[in-house]
């Protein structure tokens, strides 16, 4: 009996295409990166807390210029046949890390720029709170090649977990609830959720108790819209964990989805608002409080929860077969 692997399908036009502008959409981020850590000030105005990073700021740059750069190795692994031999961990990981940082972006910048198209942009005292950062062009030229790195590796993954996993998420979720453990897991992160959700909305709509007063006088409707996308990607990971957990005759891809998108942007901005407000991205930290460490804490452990519950749910579907309990 043979034992060689199934040859993977293979690529239309679609496909090559999305890889072809994953591939290009990093560039820009790459590009600005490798010139930053040659010693490049493009982009960085007088004054930015940027100029003042040293030694954690060259790390954070590498550490990020290595992040963008996995997706190229992702594009390629979704398209190549070898990327068929890639054991499932080591592949799903970082397009749910990916997923994670991408999401919010896809969802805030958009709206950031319809708020200012509308008039509602930050005024100029709002402005003058702001300590320099980045020219407005970098954020331009970056996050809409967040954007498109988003759309393609979408494009890409979704046809592959279909071709690679369909079974696991074909069909009903099922009759069944998942075991009593991983219900508690999914009331804990729907919990969890439900708080980070709230606080997160309370700030959206310019609430200050638990900000520092740096963000606090930088508030707009711009900034407002970001804290609404983490609300909105914490609310749909507690609600995909209870779906997920309940079971039901819903078909199964869109409480995965739902989870899967959810629970990942929970995860990686929490982990990575915590890691620059402990001071690891810039050497200074971020301006915090206890009530906004506390905050991001609370929205990575409802990420965390809820992708807990979605790999259970997940390999439950593997033993059992599509929706059967």
């Amino acid at each position: 009996m043979s034992t060689t692997r199934p040859s993977a399908p293979r690529l239309g036009t679609g496909r090559r295409i999305l890889r072809a502008t994953a591939l290009a959409a990093t560039l820009p981020y790459l590009t600005l990166k490798v010139a930053w850590l040659a010693g490049s000030r493009a982009g960085i105005p007088e004054g930015s807390i940027l100029l003042r990073g040293g030694s954690a700021l060259t790390v954070a740059n590498a550490i990020t210029l290595a992040m963008d750069a996995c997706v190229i190795l992702l594009a390629l692994a979704l398209t190549r046949p070898w990327g068929r031999r890639v054991p499932g961990p080591l592949l799903t990981l970082p397009v749910f890390a990916a997923t994670g940082l991408l999401t919010p972006i896809v969802l805030g910048y958009p709206a950031q720029l319809l708020v200012k198209a509308l008039g509602m942009g930050a005024d100029e005292a709002a402005d003058a709170a702001r300590e320099p950062f980045l020219d407005p062009w970098v954020f331009a030229v970056v996050y809409s090649g967040f954007i498109i790195q988003a759309i393609a590796l979408a494009g890409l993954f979704v046809p592959y977990a279909r071709e690679r996993w369909g079974r696991r998420w074909q069909g009903a979720l099922g009759r069944g609830r998942l075991s009593s453990p991983t219900g508690v897991v999914a009331g804990a992160a729907a919990l969890a959720g439900a708080v980070a959700g709230a606080v997160q909305l309370y700030w959206a709509f310019g609430g200050s108790a638990g900000l520092p007063a740096e963000r606090v006088a930088a508030y707009s409707a711009e900034t407002g819209v970001v804290s609404g996308a983490h609300a909105i990607c914490a609310l749909a990971a507690a609600a995909g964990a209870l779906m997920l957990a309940r079971g039901g005759a819903l078909p199964a891809k869109w409480p995965l989805a739902l989870t899967w998108i959810g629970a990942s942007a929970a995860a990686s901005w929490g982990a990575w608002t915590l890691i620059a407000v402990l001071g690891v991205n810039l050497g200074e930290g971020e301006p915090s409080t206890t009530a906004f460490f506390l905050a991001y804490a609370d929205q990575m452990i409802t990420g965390l929860l809820a992708g807990a519950v979605l790999v259970r749910h997940l390999l439950t579907r593997g033993e059992a077969g599509p929706g059967r309990p």
